[in-house]
């Protein structure tokens, strides 16, 4: 990993939500070029550490430093595509103007969206191969379209760090392919890309590294040496089973 630019560097992260802990002194590095698979189960903190990186939720200590390459505000360069139910489809929108709503943070909001802004909506559209959807209404669409959307939402974005949140949830194995057609495109074209999600298949086959989380980094490292048999039954059981140093320093399985 030395070759590579770090893009994100989380230090001793801890947050919590009143009483309940979500997140215990987590650390780790995000890498230009790179897919890191997140997984955990229900209530690990996997969505609350994008939020975090994403800048959306406040940690109670520790700190998130990010790369110069990021830019004087890192909102500009940090893509956060939330799950699909943290969108109301029911909103009088075709697909195209949700996808355009991606991309207001590139435009004054005194500017009308011009031209160049609907042809990157088409294309982003056209990657997830939603573009002769883009005049449907957007209550009108399947689980799997409005995942489609979701992410063609957050393509029109010119990002460096993109943080897919359970981006494989309810959807067929043809929207699958587009999705890590995408996402190797995005890990190409040396953007670091943090893959939240339950599928264990996805995260294995997807991760360059895959982290499992309860809360507590369980494991870090190669896909293949990372989710074991003992792993997933400390992260996905109790996590005072395993005995971690408190300082949170947790090496890279290798």
């Amino acid at each position: 990993m030395s070759a590579q630019q770090l893009l994100v560097s989380v230090e001793h992260l801890s947050l919590s939500y009143g009483d309940r802990q979500a997140l215990d002194d987590v650390t780790f590095d995000l890498f230009a070029g790179e897919v890191l698979s997140l997984v955990g189960p229900n209530g690990a903190g996997k969505s609350t550490l994008l939020r975090a990186i994403a800048l959306l939720a406040t940690p109670d200590s520790g700190r998130i430093r990010y790369s110069p390459a990021l830019g004087n505000n890192p909102r500009d360069a940090v893509v956060y595509v939330p799950q699909r139910d943290k969108i109301d489809w029911s909103l009088p929108a075709s697909v195209r103007d949700l996808v355009l709503m991606g991309g207001y943070t590139m435009v004054s909001r005194w500017r009308p969206l011009g031209s160049e802004l609907r042809a990157k909506a088409d294309w982003a559209l056209g990657k997830v191969g939603m573009l002769h959807h883009a005049d449907t209404q957007i209550g009108r669409l399947s689980g799997g379209q409005q995942q489609r959307v979701v992410l063609a939402r957050a393509l029109i974005r010119p990002g460096l760090v993109y943080l897919l949140d359970e981006p494989f949830t309810g959807v067929d194995a043809p929207t699958e392919a587009i999705f890590e057609q995408v996402i190797d495109g995005l890990r190409a074209a040396g953007a670091a890309v943090m893959l939240a999600t339950h599928n264990l298949d996805c995260a294995r086959t997807m991760g360059d590294r895959l982290c499992v989380l309860n809360r507590r980094i369980v494991a870090l490292g190669a896909p293949e040496e990372a989710l074991t048999p003992l792993t997933i039954a400390v992260g996905y059981g109790d996590i005072s089973a395993l005995h971690l140093p408190r300082d949170g320093a947790v090496s890279e399985v290798r």
